[in-house]
């Protein structure tokens, strides 16, 4: 019966946690890691501040398993999608246009974990999100290139350029409005994207119209 008694409590401790972290991803895409703060993340879950404090003991510390979360979701969806693809580049093509569906989704929050000024107690963890986005794309590129999909070159660079192309052209301050089009601008990144790695341009023309675009 005791411990019947610690795993209930370990649960309401557990979704107590999920509920603050929920709350500030929501205050976030609204606002950005900016208007993440301690009593406005109590105030959308409905606890008191001390409560918050209590599971995390600066707002440092609650930003940090925001992005921690956000970058497990969205790495996990990337090779979801990887995976589920018929071959190497194919796998390359659906991950990368399942980052800019998701980016464009919801650009503020993406913008918050990815590209908006954080202290520097949290900036490690949002280097760690963008260089799981790099790994991750290194892996596929590095797959097609063995299958002889992609030309020779180093996968570890050619992922960091397209991690800033992507971000830079969905998110950053110089990505146009998509507003109604976000379908183009998905399809537009991804042919840029593939024809920069090396993919001949009726094949990557045909890689993009292929791909199914994420519904999540």
């Amino acid at each position: 019966m005791p411990y019947r008694r610690t795993e209930n409590v370990v649960r309401r401790l557990a979704a107590r946690h999920d509920a603050i972290v929920a709350a500030a991803r929501q205050i976030a895409s609204e606002g950005g890691m900016a208007a993440v703060q301690i009593a406005a993340v109590a105030a959308r879950a409905g606890i008191a501040a001390g409560t918050v404090y209590r599971y995390f003991p600066a707002k440092t510390d609650l930003v940090a398993a925001l992005l921690a979360e956000i970058a497990e979701g969205e790495i996990g969806a990337l090779r979801r999608a990887a995976d589920g693809a018929p071959g190497p580049l194919s796998a390359l093509s659906a991950a990368i246009m399942t980052f800019a569906v998701r980016a464009l989704r919801d650009r503020r929050l993406a913008y918050a974990a990815i590209a908006e000024p954080v202290d520097a107690e949290v900036d490690a963890e949002r280097l760690s999100f963008r260089k799981s986005l790099a790994a991750e794309f290194a892996a596929r590129i590095a797959a097609a290139i063995a299958e002889g999909r992609l030309p020779e070159q180093d996968p570890a660079l050619a992922a960091a350029a397209l991690t800033g192309l992507l971000i830079e052209g969905s998110i950053g301050p110089l990505a146009p409005d998509v507003s109604g089009r976000e379908r183009d601008v998905v399809q537009s990144l991804a042919l840029t994207a593939l024809r920069a790695l090396g993919v001949a341009d009726a094949r990557a023309r045909g890689l993009v119209v292929q791909t199914t675009m994420p519904a999540s």
